[in-house]
């Protein structure tokens, strides 16, 4: 039904005990995003939203000029290659040729010639030098407008980046909310961009959990609602706390310097990829097995 590798999984994206992972398992019949609602809904986990897994090495670069951005990723088996001097010297070069040739597709990045060879080619060679396997994840190419600024922040040295556009204020304003968006791991930049089935699942849950605790029906609505705003506060950039003035959030203090935000970018290396974990079932499963 579960193996127990899945309730040490939980474990780490729930916060939750070992025993409440086993009976969220047990009442989903294993399923693992079930189980996160199960526990949240039993008030257990108190996340806001489902953390993706950090299992892939690598690194994130950003290159930016006067008009236009690229953040990209690329990926590695190991860390110990993430800090090889031909890998750090390949990512400087692929996110400065995506900038300079405005490559605004990953097709268009692969297939892009230069002196004769091609990305595509150049990641199969760079992989034979160094014997493992580098992939070329993602980027993304942003142009803005004259009245417009970029932001731009490299956390742990390139493990995450964020680059964020900011109208009608400066770079410096720009640079700390980027800063922050690396640091609060925002999902959106404004409540209207949040998912329609994002807010239906939380509605959803939410909902569960005031059942849950028995609130009348006039007083449950109210609770849906304020714990609603509460989940827009925690994903969307605007409404968060700003992370250097707590008084504000951070929509209001670009506003207070004049400005508007624009959009926002964050990338974590690795975040939603799987690669091979240490076997830890026997321990785990040993101390399940001594506490019943």
């Amino acid at each position: 039904m579960f193996k127990a590798s899945d309730v040490k999984e939980l474990r780490e994206r729930t916060g939750a005990g070992m025993l409440d992972c086993k009976k969220a398992l047990e009442a989903t019949e294993g399923n693992m995003d079930q189980a996160i609602d199960w526990l949240r809904e039993k008030g257990i986990s108190k996340a806001a939203k489902k953390e993706s897994r950090i299992a892939a090495e690598g690194l994130c670069k950003i290159e930016t000029n006067d008009k236009a951005a690229v953040i990209l990723e690329v990926n590695s088996e190991t860390d110990f290659v993430a800090k090889n001097e031909e890998f750090t010297t390949f990512v400087d070069y692929l996110a400065k040729t995506i900038l300079e040739n405005q490559l605004k597709t990953k097709e268009e990045v692969l297939a892009f010639v230069d002196n004769g060879e091609t990305i595509e080619s150049k990641i199969v060679n760079l992989t034979a030098t160094i014997g493992e396997k580098i992939s070329f994840r993602r980027h993304a190419f942003i142009e803005k407008k004259d009245n417009e600024v970029f932001g731009s922040y490299l956390h742990m040295g390139g493990k995450i980046g964020a680059l964020v556009v900011l109208a009608d204020t400066t770079a410096e304003v720009a640079k700390d909310v980027a800063m922050h968006v690396a640091a609060m791991s925002p999902v959106c930049a404004t409540r209207s961009e949040v998912p329609a089935d994002m807010v239906e699942h939380e509605t959803k849950v939410i909902k569960e959990q005031v059942m849950n605790e028995g609130k009348p029906a006039e007083i449950a609505e109210k609770m849906v609602a304020g714990r609603l705003n509460k989940f827009y506060k925690e994903i969307c950039l605007e409404e968060q706390e700003f992370i250097k003035d707590s008084s504000v959030n951070v929509g209001t203090y670009v506003k207070n310097n004049g400005g508007s935000i624009v959009s926002m970018i964050r990338y974590a290396v690795g975040e939603g990829i799987e690669k091979k974990q240490e076997d830890f079932a026997s321990e785990v499963m040993s101390q399940i097995n001594a506490a019943k």
